[in-house]
């Protein structure tokens, strides 16, 4: 009896409130008359459907209008497969990091299952329902699509420090050729994208929800710092924490080990390096506050950088450089291998190094330092006014203007005590030379931040693990080292030749004849080309802001 309950269900629902049927052969028909009255009804304002707000609103009108109202995805017979393969689809959203319950799934599958279910009983499809139905899947199609091609969160309203443009297509051409093709999976495939850093991170979001659903970690109980032939508890939660991190295979032998031996030290080591850290193999307060970070926590941090994937263009470039700010790097890429790879410095907290992408166009051997006017005001000001032979001493020129024309002045013949911050109208720049905080060579790429790559005669902050010093832009280790790659297909130049121009002291620029793509990026957790996730910390607070923004509900744009 308990079988029949949902036929019976649906013949009493019938006599009570009869439904709006017509024949199989006017269906579609039908259905193109509803969705032009509700189209007509919004008369361009919002619309709802089954209470749920269209976010296609503005541009739903222009699809269905172009195809004279007739239904995309209901046919004479009801709803056509393709919508099967839609929902498919929403229903997998979450391996991308994004939400299922978003994109209407819940309306969408009680609307299919009544309509499927109406047909079995009475042989015919409601058109009210089958006009809600269309709509509704052709408005989970533009918006999913949307977040799968550019990210459900505008980079640029979120972080002011990000300028690179993403991916651009006319979303509506594309689900035009996903119907005209019946491809609405391959359609939708087609939108990801479609770097391998992308899909690396895809699996390891996989990964981690399943550590997540286990349960995750427990962080080590307190105590002291654990080193290689300790004993005890601590050791046994240290190895049971690092073989769900899969930095450590246990043996079942080993599993219930309390000896700190030469095995979890390579697993501690593991851990430090895909985190960042010094990998001593010893358990200190750093190393410790990593492992306190929840799994949920790691989860989350992949899928905001997943996000920030769907932000950049689809063509990075065969060979280009690229800068993570937060892992305070720089990796020369060439099809999609890393060719070379050195220690950063970049901007501070309070003077972020901006998120943006350029072209290198040449390059300046022992570069003179243009000194920006905020820096020369606030910075070396106080420093010439505490010793008049300052900019003597660290050969800084002072010009009356900016400019190739701008006039030398001599320092002697200002007053500096009645130069102030708010009253600075000079320009100072210093010469090459070894206190030439741009060191031996300089990068350049045009851009709006006055944001460039350069060297520094001061190394000993490349030994720090966080690498924050600058005013914004990026000094690198080792200058001639790039420059060298970047001159690979000059003849004339190698590291000899390089290193002999800057022993003469004079400035030189060398113009790249194929300029080189340079993108700044900040990546907090990414794949290496190994398939081992390595994670960051968020040194600007970006991931905070983004985590908060995608777990608001997904926007509505028209």
């Amino acid at each position: 009896m308990r079988r029949n309950l949902p036929i019976i269900t649906l013949l009493v629902a019938s006599l009570l409130f009869p439904l709006k049927t017509v024949s199989a052969q006017n269906l579609t028909a039908e259905v193109s008359r509803r969705i032009s009255e509700r189209i007509q009804i919004a008369n361009g304002t919002k619309l709802v459907c089954r209470a749920e707000l269209l976010c296609g609103s503005s541009v739903l009108p222009r699809f269905y209008a172009k195809r004279s109202f007739t239904p995309a995805w209901i046919g004479e017979s009801g709803p056509l497969p393709r919508a099967i393969s839609l929902v498919a689809e929403i229903d997998k959203a979450d391996r991308d990091g994004l939400i299922a319950k978003h994109y209407h799934l819940e309306t969408i599958s009680a609307l299919l299952h009544r309509t499927s279910s109406e047909k079995a009983v009475f042989g015919f499809v409601d058109p009210d329902q089958a006009a809600d139905l269309d709509l509704l899947l052709t408005d989970t199609f533009l918006i999913y699509a949307s977040h799968l091609l550019s990210g459900r969160v505008n980079p640029e309203t979120l972080q002011s420090e990000w300028f690179i443009k993403g991916r651009k297509r006319d979303l509506l051409k594309v689900l035009e050729e996903a119907l005209g093709q019946d491809a609405v999976e391959d359609s939708l495939a087609n939108l990801k994208p479609p770097q391998p850093g992308y899909e690396k991170l895809k699996a390891s979001l996989s990964v981690y929800r399943d550590i997540v659903k286990k349960g995750g970690w427990l962080p080590l109980s307190n105590g002291p710092v654990l080193r290689r032939g300790d004993h005890g508890e601590r050791v046994k939660e240290l190895r049971a924490y690092l073989h769900i991190t899969g930095d450590l295979v246990a043996s079942p032998e080993d599993a219930d080990s309390q000896l700190f031996d030469e095995g979890l030290e390579s697993g501690v080591r593991r851990f430090q390096s895909r985190h960042g850290f010094k990998d001593d193999g010893v358990v200190g307060p750093t190393t410790r506050s990593a492992m306190e970070v929840p799994a949920a926590n790691r989860l989350r941090q992949i899928e905001v950088n997943m996000e920030r994937w769907r932000w950049l263009p689809d063509n990075l470039g065969d060979r280009y450089v690229q800068v993570n700010i937060a892992d305070f790097t720089l990796n020369v890429i060439e099809n999609n291998s890393s060719m070379m790879s050195m220690r950063a410095i970049v901007g501070k907290d309070f003077q972020k190094t901006p998120v943006f992408s350029g072209l290198i166009t040449n390059l300046e051997l022992n570069p003179y330092w243009n000194i920006p006017s905020k820096i020369a005001s606030m910075e070396i000001l106080p420093d010439i006014r505490k010793n008049r032979a300052y900019l003597a001493r660290n050969k800084i020129r002072v010009y009356r203007h900016w400019g190739p024309d701008a006039r030398e002045i001599e320092p002697s013949s200002i007053n500096w005590s009645k130069v102030s911050q708010r009253n600075f109208p000079f320009w100072l720049r210093q010469d090459p030379g070894p206190k030439n905080p741009l060191g031996s060579v300089k990068f350049v790429f045009p851009n709006k931040y006055d944001v460039y790559i350069h060297g520094t005669p001061y190394h000993d902050l490349f030994a720090r693990e966080s690498r924050g010093f600058s005013h914004g832009c990026i000094r690198i280790e080792s200058p001639v080292e790039l420059a060298e790659y970047l001159l690979r297909d000059i003849s004339a130049w190698n590291s000899e030749s390089l290193l002999s121009a800057i022993e003469t002291g004079e400035n030189r620029i060398l113009r790249l004849p194929d300029p080189t793509p340079v993108h700044i990026l900040y990546f907090t957790a990414w794949v290496d080309e190994t398939g081992t996730i390595h994670f960051r910390n968020d040194v600007y607070g970006h991931d905070g802001e983004l985590a908060q923004a995608l777990s608001a509900s997904a926007p509505r744009p028209n």
